[in-house]
Order: C-alpha cells, then structure tokens, then sequence
C-alpha cells in the first residue's frame, strides 16, 4: 500500500526490515543500544559488529530519542536507533514518547541528508504497546512529517507479519478517510 503526501510517499509493505534498500533502516532499541530481541537483535545480526562497535561508542539512547550508526553489513547506509516506550496502562507519556521516537528518527535523518527510510512498528513487540495505537501514532506522525518536510522522499513501514501490515493499513484507510 502507497499514498503520495506532498513531494513524498508513504509506504506499508509486508516484510523484512534487514532487506530493505532505503538509505536509513531504524532500529526499535532498547536503551544500551547493545542489541536484544525482536527487530533489535534482527538489526544487529545482519549488520554485523560494526554496529554494535558504534552504539558502544555512543553509549546509549533515552526513550523517545534517536542516534545513528553506519549500516555494516545492511544494504541500508544507516541505521537509526530510537526507543520506544514500554507499555505501562498508558498513563506515563507513552503515546508522546512514541510520537517522539518517530519524529525524532525523521528529523535525524533530515538533518543527515537522508531521503529515505525504512521504519518498524516501534514498541508493538516485546514492550507491549497495543498495535492499533501504536499504527495511529507511527501513521499520524509520519503523514505530518511528509506534509511539512520534503527532504525526504520516501518513509516505508515494514511490517514483518500479515497481521500487523492489516491492522496499518486498516488504520491508513481510516486517516485517509477523516
């Protein structure tokens, strides 16, 4: 699925995000930045130890923030790390801490000259965050970025199961519609 917003495109496509060819592929982190589960450890396999060499140097990330590393072995440049928020009950600011880990990442890449980016579904695997919510703040923010930036051309969302391509997609069909 893809929408034209602005001089760019939105993208959802079913897959993996270590394939993806975009200049920058963010990594859902966690605060050490040394790798872990999920898309994290995925990030840090297939693109070998450089990565885990630059994210020792840099020395971490808070939550809702955004660092970059070379890509290693990726086809993507870059990777961009942020972290998401763990899912509580959703009274510690975790809708705007997501909200942040997304802006933060686009206006990172932004600021490095990127055109394009791959992004997961930030804090929906092991952090818990309800994925519907979670498909509306990542679709929301990047749409605003989209309409109010043009540096960068191209945001995918690539989302490894069917079952979370349908519920974005469902939620992109309902923004749209509003």
């Amino acid at each position: 699925m893809e929408i034209k917003i602005n001089k760019g495109i939105l993208s959802l496509v079913e897959g993996d995000i270590t394939k993806q060819d975009t200049e920058a592929v963010v990594n859902a982190a966690n605060k050490s930045l040394r790798g872990g589960g999920g898309v994290d450890g995925a990030i840090h396999r297939a693109g070998g130890p450089r990565i885990l060499e630059e994210c020792l140097k840099i020395g971490g990330c808070e939550t809702g923030e955004a660092v970059i590393t070379a890509g290693g072995n990726l086809k993507a440049k870059y990777v961009i790390h942020t972290v998401g928020p763990i899912y509580r009950d959703g009274l510690y600011d975790e809708a705007k801490l997501l909200r942040n880990a997304y802006q933060n990442s686009l206006k990172l890449a932004s600021s490095k000259g990127i055109k394009s980016i791959a992004f997961p579904s930030i804090s929906t695997g092991a952090y818990g965050y309800p994925l519907e919510d979670a498909a509306e703040i990542a679709l929301k923010t990047t749409i605003v970025y989209l309409q109010t930036h043009t540096e960068i051309g191209l945001i995918r969302v690539v989302l490894f199961v069917q079952k979370t391509y349908e519920v974005y997609g469902k939620v992109l069909k309902r923004l749209l519609e509003s």
